[in-house]
């Protein structure tokens, strides 16, 4: 058992959303596509929203569940690869804008879709050495693909923020962390290029499953746990059908990973997308069980994380939304919307 924890939790998920079916038809996609990832439909940031508010709206939830002092956060980092500015750190705005003292670490951190899942590791080792009381992790993301791209179907924008701390303040408590990382091109964006390209046959067994399986089986070995001592699991999400791959090929049954499974309904938010679904069981978990949540980046890497609930989750849930009532606080639009939105099509001087 480690000595950190989630003090708290906030997500925040934008209120338009736009139907799979919608995007399929206009590219001439073929139903079956849809159906073969499983994604319904998608989150789409509206035009004043980027990774950094995003991140905000969902940092201040997250320290409204842990009842935590702003000025009391000793470290903000920010994991998202969707940043407003290509050089400054939106960390910083988060903090400044959130009320933290000054005197506090500050970071963008960048790996894809894991960076905020190792930013969680960065945490709990500040808390773990005495370096930091309080730790705030933010993943945020407003993901694009190539219009007409397959991608296109599933990238979103979404939030997810945890505030780090000691375990005995903690609504769950780390009981071990492991890292799985090695150089699979899968998905890569070049500089200057408006939209990732990825690297098809990469994506799925020498990418995300190779790494989430063996994240997972090493941090278990570690622990020395079976798959049947979690009650939950948890993976990164880019569409809905690869995580209950990943859990059958580790032996957990499905039902233990439907209740955080949230791209089917808000699409992939990269950074946030493992992030988001750990919330949502956090929000509805009991004290004494164990969850198994393991992220995943391109590039490649994925994070895992033996995560047991305290007596203290149910006393904080109702202090901020839960990802199920964000998921259904919704409002539909059309692909023209949602071009415009996120700049897709813009207006030129001639």
């Amino acid at each position: 058992m480690m000595n950190s924890g989630i003090i708290g939790w906030g997500v925040y998920i934008p209120i338009f959303r736009i139907k799979a079916t919608e995007i399929a038809s206009l590219w001439g996609f073929d139903e079956s596509q849809t159906k073969g990832i499983w994604i319904e439909e998608k989150a789409v940031g509206n035009v004043d929203e980027d990774s950094v508010t995003i991140g905000y709206r969902a940092a201040v939830y997250a320290i409204k569940r842990a009842c935590v002092d702003p000025k009391q956060i000793d470290a903000v980092y920010l994991g998202t690869e969707s940043k407003p500015y290509a050089v400054k750190p939106g960390a910083s705005i988060i903090a400044e804008a959130l009320g933290v003292k000054s005197e506090h670490l500050a970071l963008d951190l960048e790996f894809a879709c894991k960076a905020a899942a190792e930013a969680m590791r960065i945490g709990a080792s500040l808390v773990e050495s005495n370096q930091a009381r309080y730790v705030l992790v933010v993943g945020a993301d407003t993901a694009q693909a190539s219009p007409g791209d397959v991608l296109e179907l599933t990238v979103s924008s979404g939030g997810a923020a945890y505030v780090i701390g000691p375990a005995n303040e903690s609504a769950a408590v780390f009981e071990g962390m492991v890292t799985y990382s090695t150089d699979t091109p899968d998905f890569w964006r070049r500089d200057t290029a408006p939209y990732p390209r990825h690297g098809e046959g990469f994506t799925g067994e020498p990418a995300y499953f190779n790494h989430i399986v063996s994240a997972a089986r090493l941090l278990m070995e570690k622990l020395g746990l079976r798959p049947s001592d979690f009650d939950y699991a948890v993976f990164h999400q880019p569409n809905g059908k690869f995580p209950l791959r990943a859990a059958s090929m580790l032996g957990i049954a499905k039902e233990k990973v439907l209740l955080g499974l949230v791209t089917p309904w808000i699409g992939n938010t990269y950074n946030a997308s493992m992030l988001i679904g750990l919330a949502k069981i956090l929000e509805q978990a009991k004290p004494g069980q164990r969850i198994l949540a393991v992220s995943f980046g391109s590039g490649a890497g994925s994070d895992a994380f033996s995560i047991a609930v305290t007596d203290k989750v149910g006393k904080i849930v109702a202090r901020a939304p839960t990802v199920e009532q964000l998921i259904k606080n919704k409002r539909y639009i059309g692909y023209h919307v949602y071009a415009k939105m996120r700049s897709l099509i813009r207006m030129y001087n001639l």
